[in-house]
């Protein structure tokens, strides 16, 4: 157990170093408790104190907790109130990935983990790159996914509106807040004046940066430039010795902004919040507790926090989800296309098989294993191992997952019936008029092809495939063509319908191979392989496919004879 120092009870002098073991001058015990990477130490009930609220953030290389500063301070929204609340924050400039739905899958896990909300915001500033019914196909496919959002710009909530071009008075309020304070500024140079910075930077083989020329400017010349009108934007004050952050994926970072980059926009001259003003503001308003999002943002974190201090506001837990990349390392670009959700769901890819690879192939859970539910997810979940690696996807194994997650489905009365429906859509989508028979459209008929089938398809769309379109359209087979396979055709034909007429409804693929071995043993001159060889394109009209005696019982009693029937009347 850690000895931590009280505030209550020693000078704050002794609160500036890493608590390593009871060596420490210290009065009073304190118990900890580790907040998602963070250690709050709370003051024990000795003396009667109250808790101290003194926030250690992190832990050093030796694994121990650090104190960043002997500064008092409580979060706004700590997991252990309840109060988790994290955002998925997508720009509709496009439709939901693979990417895009793991961000979204790790914060609805840490959401229901810790018993807090998920919130679904749509960051749609850049007008000029939105997709038409992108921001409604995001959440349509949240919910297909069964992940959906407690609040939303669909669903609603206390904190929207939740499209941020519905809060642009929010972002010019705090936008004007900063330059009121002196931590931001308004600017003035044109387009051309910002490309000849950049193309001589490039020239002098330089990364192109703003020289922040108008933060020198006197009041009396901004106020000058804003009677005429002169079109322009606000930029932020970026300030060097940044302070460092603990992430929680990828420990402390801290990156100095303001050696490398200009003073970066924060309100475009169309009025539009950039995303580096947009996503503090809405975080703190919407009182997100933790921040979830891609490695790719790692590197902002500082000039965020730097917001966040300009305005006086306690940030959120940060913690950087690393990338998910091709299983030969590249990253997954929209230009594949397949990349999207919709392409898997009308691939008939299951919400949760989907789910499950994108998980497996990464960490943060205590285990990785095929076949885990989303309920399995949350509870398996820990933040503490996600790794910095990156999740390498192997798209080539969704079809062993699809199959053991459709297994699960099958077997699951109500979650059968679903697939029931679905493949009677598909049936009649496939084959329409094909269909000779309304029977095979049944529930109980298409219930025990998925019973039986289970295991040998990876999804519904494979029993709609040629090689089962037996089931659903009788097969067309000249009765010639039976007698060049065994010149006993007749008679077998005759046997198979005494034996259906023997055991009527009811019969199984192991009762009937073991009757249909007998049946052969009957034969003058037709070996076992040839019969079943006989029977199968009998049934089906085709040479292969699944044994003989389960392609009877998928078949049923009726059928098979109407089949056999025909042929002896053909």
């Amino acid at each position: 157990m850690y000895l931590a120092p009280c505030l209550n009870c020693i000078p704050s002098c002794c609160v500036r170093f890493a608590v390593k073991s009871s060596r420490r001058s210290n009065p009073v015990r304190c118990m900890r408790e580790q907040i998602f990477g963070s250690v709050v130490v709370k003051h024990g009930q000795t003396r009667g104190h109250q808790t101290c609220g003194v926030t250690w953030i992190g832990r050093s290389h030796k694994n121990e907790p650090v104190l960043l500063s002997g500064v008092l301070q409580k979060r706004q929204a700590s997991s252990e109130s309840g109060n988790v609340r994290v955002r998925f924050a997508p720009s509709p400039t496009g439709f939901l990935h693979l990417g895009g739905l793991r961000t979204a899958l790790y914060n609805f896990i840490f959401a229901k983990k810790h018993g807090g909300t998920f919130i679904l915001r749509m960051e749609d500033t850049d007008q000029s790159r939105l997709v038409p019914g992108a921001a409604e196909r995001i959440e349509d496919m949240l919910e297909w996914a069964g992940i959906p959002p407690d609040e939303s710009p669909q669903k609603g909530g206390n904190f929207g509106p939740y499209q941020q071009s519905q809060r642009l008075d929010v972002y010019s309020r705090s936008a004007q807040e900063l330059v009121d304070k002196g931590d931001a500024y308004h600017c003035f140079c044109t387009a051309q004046r910002l490309e000849l910075l950049k193309k001589e930077a490039l020239r002098s083989r330089q990364t192109p940066r703003y020289d922040n020329r108008c933060r020198h400017l006197r009041p009396d010349q901004v106020a000058e430039k804003l009677a005429q009108g002169q079109p322009h934007v606000i930029r932020f004050r970026l300030q060097e010795g940044v302070e460092p952050f603990n992430d929680l994926v990828f420990g402390w970072n801290k990156h100095e902004v303001a050696t490398v980059e200009g003073d970066p926009v924060i309100m475009k001259a169309d009025g539009f919040p950039t995303y580096h003003l947009a996503n503090v503001v809405d975080d703190h308003y919407m009182q997100i507790s933790h921040v979830l999002r891609g490695t790719e943002w790692l590197i902002s974190t500082s000039k965020h926090l730097l917001m966040y201090s300009a305005f006086g506001w306690t940030p959120p837990t940060f913690a950087h989800l690393p990338l998910l990349l091709n299983k030969d390392g590249s990253k997954l670009s929209k230009r594949q296309g397949d990349i999207f959700i919709e392409h898997f769901a009308q691939a008939g890819v299951l919400p949760e098989a989907l789910l499950d690879i994108i998980t497996n192939c990464g960490s943060g859970f205590t285990e990785n294993r095929f076949g885990r539910k989303l309920h399995e997810m949350i509870s398996e979940f820990d933040a503490s191992r996600i790794t910095t690696h990156s999740a390498l996807l192997d798209l080539d194994k969704l079809s062993e997952f699809n199959r053991i997650h459709l297994m699960r489905r099958i077997d699951d009365e109500q979650k059968c019936g679903f697939l029931v429906k679905d493949l009677q859509g598909l049936i009649v989508q496939t084959y329409g008029p094909q269909v000779q028979e309304n029977d095979v459209l049944h529930r109980k008929y298409i219930k025990r092809v998925l019973h039986l089938r289970k295991g040998h398809i990876t999804g519904l769309q494979d029993l709609v495939t040629p090689a089962y379109s037996y089931l659903w359209m009788r097969p067309s087979v000249p009765i010639g063509q039976l007698e060049g396979v065994s010149s006993e055709a007749h008679t077998i034909l005759t046997l198979v319908l005494e034996l259906i007429e023997k055991h009527g409804k009811e019969f199984t693929p192991e009762c009937l191979n073991l009757e249909l071995k007998s049946l052969a043993k009957k034969m003058k001159v037709t070996k076992y392989n040839t019969v079943m060889k006989f029977l199968r394109l009998a049934l089906s009209g085709q040479q292969q496919g699944p044994s003989v005696a389960e392609m009877m019982v998928s078949l049923g009693s009726k059928e098979i004879c109407n089949r056999l029937q025909g042929l002896l009347k053909g």
